[in-house]
């Protein structure tokens, strides 16, 4: 994530605590901190006089200040889901997407999606083309906009067993992301058929609606799960066909390189082995940072796999 915590705050309309920090970057790996997006029940955070004093009674039109209320906030988490029941953070590794057709199945993500729903914004991803010759060019996805983009996800809290109860170091918050599949590389839709191109699988976007919809509070049952998740599906495909698509410099395939240098768009005549994809965006523009992500279900090597498609934040 290269924008300030500030800006993210504002888009996503949300709450901070002011001592959140989170480094600039244009290259984000698995088990990196990336930001989310999430509710939680504040208490106090009531508005006006919570009481009259010495009655105990609430005036009317007035909010007790001990009534939990639901508070959008920003946080920063680890890019790899670690459950409650993990016995170390090494579950993660494997945990940084998640398949929709399988959250209710999957042990490690079947609780989460019941209660523990977010929102992962991104500038936009990066995502590898292979061509003739396993030759591969990444491209990179986004607004055109330039602002954030949301995708569905899911958080965990860990509690570390080497660290005494009651040290704040003792909880981990961390993350995954929530994929799909991709749209028909026949699509009529030029994006879509570009996103089909790409890949077999896609970041499941959010529009603001399901943004909403995904992170309100609540525990689910799991028709409950089933029915609020084919309701984000549904949106899928219309946000994502808002997005561009266009070539950027091989180096982001390396994790040590990182700078907004990485977003300078790359003509594809200096590759020209590759098929071009469609619905790129050819016109010479320096969007600000992506997000990451990769689209694939397996694990990175170490950090990460070169040739696993990359989603940067």
């Amino acid at each position: 994530m290269a924008k300030a915590i500030g800006d993210l705050v504002a888009e996503a309309e949300a709450e901070a605590d002011a001592n959140l920090e989170l480094r600039q970057s244009w290259n984000v790996a698995p088990t990196s901190d990336v930001p989310v997006v999430l509710e939680r029940l504040i208490d106090g955070t009531g508005t006006g006089a919570p009481q009259t004093a010495g009655t105990g009674t609430v005036r009317e039109g007035e909010v007790s200040a001990r009534q939990p209320q639901a508070v959008r906030q920003v946080h920063v988490a680890r890019w790899g889901l670690v459950p409650g029941w993990a016995k170390d953070i090494s579950v993660g590794v494997r945990a940084f997407n998640a398949r929709s057709e399988t959250l209710l199945e999957k042990p490690t993500f079947r609780d989460a999606v019941l209660s523990r729903r977010c929102a992962v914004p991104m500038e936009g991803y990066y995502e590898w083309k292979t061509g003739p010759g396993n030759s591969k060019q990444p491209y990179f996805v986004h607004r055109p906009d330039g602002k954030l983009s949301w995708f569905a996800g899911l958080y965990e809290w860990w509690a570390d067993p080497a660290v005494p109860p009651g040290d704040p170091d003792r909880w981990l918050l961390s993350t995954t992301i929530i994929t799909l599949a991709a749209p028909d590389p026949e699509d009529p839709h030029p994006v879509l058929a570009g996103l089909g191109a790409l890949h077999n699988r896609l970041p499941l976007p959010l529009s603001s609606a399901a943004l909403d919809a995904w992170t309100a509070l609540g525990t689910l049952n799991n028709t409950g799960a089933l029915d609020l998740l084919g309701q984000v599906l549904d949106q899928a495909y219309p946000t994502a066909s808002n997005w561009q698509i266009r070539a950027v410099d091989p180096a982001v395939g390396s994790v040590r390189n990182d700078g907004p240098w990485l977003l300078e768009p790359r003509e594809l005549d200096a590759a020209p082995r590759l098929d071009t994809v469609p619905g790129l965006d050819t016109t010479p523009r320096l969007d600000t940072a992506p997000g990451q992500d990769t689209a694939s279900d397996s694990a990175p090597d170490g950090v990460r796999a070169p040739a696993t498609e990359d989603v940067l934040f």
